[in-house]
C-alpha cells in the first residue's frame, strides 16, 4: 500500500469528517484539524522517502543487488520504530491519535483506541489500495518480460507512470 501526496487533502478531510460525524471527536475548527491530519501524513511520506534514500545509499556503498533493498529499508524502519506496509497504518493511527490528544483544535476525543483505529484504517486502506490496483495493471501489461531484469524495471517504471497519469495520481 502506498500513500500519495496528491491525495492527502482528500484523505485528511474524509478522516476528520468521518470522525466528527461519527461522534468520535469534537473539534473547534475542522479545517485546522484537517491540517493536523495532513501534517501527520506528510511526515509519514517524508520519513518513508528518507528511509528509501538511506537504503539506496547503503546498497550503493556495499555494492548490494537491488533484491536487498526491501530488507535494508525494513531494518532501517525498525531502528526508527517506523511502520512500513501494513504496519504503516498502525504508525499513522498512533501519530494521529497523539496529535488529536495534544491539538488545540480538537476539543475532545470520545472514541476508544480500537474504534478510532478501525475508522481511520478503513479510510486509509480505501485510498492506499489504489497502488495495488495500479501494480496489478502494470504487471498485466508487461507480463512478457522477466521480472528482475533491467528491461523489466525500466518498462515497469514507464508503464506505471502512464497508469498514474490515467488515474490522476502523482507521486
Amino acid at each position: 500500500m502506498k500513500l500519495y501526496s496528491g491525495r492527502i487533502p482528500s484523505i485528511s478531510s474524509e478522516i476528520v469528517r468521518s470522525l466528527t460525524d461519527g461522534g468520535e471527536i469534537e473539534v473547534v475548527s475542522a479545517p485546522e484539524v484537517e491540517l493536523d491530519v495532513a501534517s501527520v501524513l506528510k511526515e509519514y511520506l517524508r520519513v518513508d522517502r528518507e528511509l528509501t534514500d538511506r537504503a539506496k545509499d547503503m546498497m550503493e556503498q556495499r555494492h548490494l543487488p537491488y533484491a536487498q533493498f526491501a530488507r535494508l529499508k525494513r531494518e532501517l524502519a525498525e531502528q526508527m520504530d517506523f511502520g512500513l506496509g501494513d504496519e504503516a497504518l498502525n504508525w499513522i493511527c498512533t501519530q494521529l491519535f497523539e496529535t488529536f490528544m495534544h491539538s488545540a483544535n480538537v476539543d475532545e476525543v470520545f472514541a476508544d483506541d480500537a474504534t478510532f483505529r478501525r475508522r481511520v484504517k478503513d479510510i486509509l486502506r480505501k485510498h492506499m489500495a489504489l497502488e495495488e490496483e495500479m501494480d496489478a495493471e502494470v504487471r498485466g501489461r508487461i507480463k512478457n518480460l522477466s521480472e528482475g531484469t533491467a528491461a523489466w524495471e525500466h518498462e515497469y517504471t514507464r508503464v506505471l507512470e502512464q497508469i498514474r497519469k490515467k488515474h490522476g495520481v502523482q507521486q
